[in-house]
């Protein structure tokens, strides 16, 4: 309830002339005058204004044709086209407006397109098609209600709900998300298109097309905001917190340029505005700069909003990586480390291999075999130490062996017991210590052997 300018005065006077006992009775009517006045008055003002404000085409430039044959529906006198489709709506204030929506191919990006007054979307059709063309993005426009072939009668809120109705079937029929949506508002089309955008916060941006900071602001140029005004979007442009793009005429005789450049001030985020030296109200589509200067900025939303994406899933990411960096190991991933250092091992058989054998020499040094087997045909003379014949004929040479000095001395010194052979009773008192002696130096050569070439096959 908006009070009367100099209102205490007035009931200070009253005061001096009315009885205590009647002062309630008093301010009993004074609030219902109020309320009269804002109500009943401003239901008139509101309808005088819809009257004055919206103009619908008689007769609107289309009409829908049930195709048989398809079951579509369809726009006559337009042809049919693959990527349009025309749909009934119907709002929350039980009107059913009329849609079309033209697809582009692989566009994510949707442009909701309010039309300016005295249009409908039959007169708009190839200016959809036009533009999802060069803008390479679907455009999604509608009829309010009472204009075209809508039901209902034209009206501000009706204007609220029609433009929610859209949005809800783009949303639920086309599956766009609000992040991939631009509202594009011509003349009073900006209207509903700032009063949508600021109840959205995740917008992906605004196109206002000749705008209007307010019903009563096109007639004259008041400095507040009354009741009884319209489409207030000098309140609401505030609350919109996408990017916003302004295009307005410098010689627009129906809405000054002076709104234009008020609602554009008043925006949180700010796009480099578009002022057309010259044009009109209703014919800023004609100059080459609107198609270029709008193709930038969609291209310039795009790109920013492929960059936002990248930077959040770069911040998921690293979300993610620190979160494994944290977390204890599943037993998925513990076997397969294992089995990663498994494959590893086996890599190196060969030297685990000859570890094997050394471990087998070492947990029995009193029996030569395995060592033996493992140093090739050489050593099939030390099976039988006692027998010289066959060691003079085999010839073995042991300097084929990389072995010290002192294991050489201790392995000639197998020769002494077999020159011994000849006195029976001195080499069996010999034999056997040094036996043990050149068994123990033979086992400590072959380990040294062994040893070398293991670290040999390491290099």
């Amino acid at each position: 309830m908006v009070a009367l300018p100099n209102c205490h005065r007035i009931v200070f006077l009253v005061k001096g002339f009315v009885d205590l006992e009647n002062l309630g009775f008093f301010f009993f009517h004074f609030h219902f005058l109020l309320w009269f006045v804002e109500v009943v008055m401003g239901g008139v003002a509101s309808s005088m204004a819809a009257k004055m404000a919206f103009f619908p085409p008689n007769p609107p430039n289309y009409t829908l044709v049930d195709d048989a044959a398809t079951g579509l529906l369809l726009l006559d006198p337009f042809p049919h086209r693959e990527n349009v489709d025309v749909l009934k709506l119907r709002n929350s204030r039980g009107n059913e407006i009329v849609a079309v929506y033209v697809r582009y191919p692989m566009a994510t990006t949707t442009l909701l397109y309010s039309h300016g007054n005295a249009a409908d979307i039959g007169q708009m059709y190839e200016l959809f098609v036009e533009l999802s063309i060069h803008l390479k993005i679907n455009i999604f426009g509608y009829d309010y209600s009472g204009y075209g072939q809508s039901t209902g009668k034209p009206s501000e809120n009706s204007t609220y709900a029609d433009i929610e109705a859209a949005y809800r079937c783009l949303e639920k029929t086309y599956g766009a998300k609000q992040e991939d949506i631009i509202l594009y508002g011509q003349s009073v089309g900006s209207g509903p298109t700032v009063d949508l955008a600021a109840r959205l916060p995740h917008l992906k941006a605004i196109v206002l097309h000749s705008p209007i900071l307010s019903g009563l602001r096109v007639i004259y140029p008041v400095k507040h905001t009354y009741w009884f005004d319209i489409y207030k979007n000098i309140d609401k442009i505030q609350y919109a917190k996408c990017p916003v793009l302004v295009i307005h005429g410098t010689a627009d005789e129906v809405v000054d340029w002076s709104h234009g450049k008020k609602l554009w001030e008043l925006c949180q985020v700010r796009y480099e505005p578009l002022w057309i030296k010259g044009g009109n109200h209703c014919d800023l589509e004609v100059y080459p700069e609107y198609l270029k200067h709008l193709k930038k900025f969609v291209a310039t939303i795009e790109r920013a909003a492929y960059k936002q994406m990248l930077i959040g899933r770069k911040i998921l990411e690293h979300v993610e990586k620190s979160r494994k960096s944290t977390e204890p190991l599943e037993p998925s991933q513990s076997m397969s480390s294992r089995d990663k250092s498994r494959k590893s091992v086996e890599s190196f058989e060969p030297p685990r291999k000859s570890m094997d054998s050394r471990d087998k020499s070492r947990k029995s040094p009193g029996c030569l075999e395995p060592p033996r087997k493992s140093m090739n045909s050489k050593d099939k003379p030390r099976r039988s130490v006692d027998r010289s014949d066959k060691l003079k004929t085999l010839n073995f040479n042991f300097s084929n062996l990389d072995v010290s000095g002192n294991a050489r001395m201790s392995c000639s010194q197998m020769g002494r017991p077999q020159k011994s052979l000849g006195h029976i009773e001195k080499s069996r008192k010999s034999i056997d210590p040094q036996l043990e002696r050149g068994g123990k130096d033979i086992d400590w050569s072959n380990k040294r052997s062994g040893y070398r070439l293991h670290v040999a096959y390491d290099h």
